[in-house]
């Protein structure tokens, strides 16, 4: 029988690149009850980049929970022994600032947008915006979106 040893880091980081090669639709929908009323509390892929990238780091074991919103994922990341950084590097976790009511029309909640840099001033994350799919873009969306958290863990080095 063969010995077969896991690369956690490439893997870790091809999980993301793939994640990001076509429209997956994975992410779009969490079913909950809220205050007894059953709904999709990701809003079809609007609010789903929190649980993008915790269902990415929880596979990797790297996190100990999946998470619907970005504050949760948050608090998870730093109990789970992940750094805050102040320089990008390939497979950290990026906390971008909130922007009020751009994710879903008619709420005037600000939301928070959390992915991972994939190096070359590119990023993954859930197209909260757009197509509501993982996708890569540029790390600060060409310069339209601060980065306000970089999140590194010691077993990606």
């Amino acid at each position: 029988m063969p010995n077969v040893t896991i690369n956690r880091t490439k893997s870790y980081l091809a999980m993301i690149r793939n994640a990001a090669a076509g429209e997956n639709r994975m992410f779009r929908s969490l079913i909950a009850s809220v205050d007894g009323v059953e709904s999709d509390i990701l809003k079809d892929g609007a609010l789903s980049c929190a649980f993008f990238a915790s269902a990415i780091l929880y596979i990797n074991k790297l996190i100990g929970d999946v998470h619907a919103g970005v504050p949760g994922l948050e608090r998870d990341l730093a109990a789970s022994g992940w750094q805050q950084i102040s320089d990008l590097r390939e497979g950290a976790v990026i906390a971008w600032e909130a922007q009020k009511g751009s994710f879903v029309p008619g709420m005037g909640e600000e939301h928070g947008h959390i992915g991972f840099y994939i190096g070359n001033d590119r990023a993954v994350s859930n197209g909260s915006n757009t197509s509501h799919v993982p996708e890569e873009h540029h790390v600060t969306y060409d310069g339209t979106r601060k980065i306000v958290r970089i999140w590194w863990h010691a077993e990606l080095e």
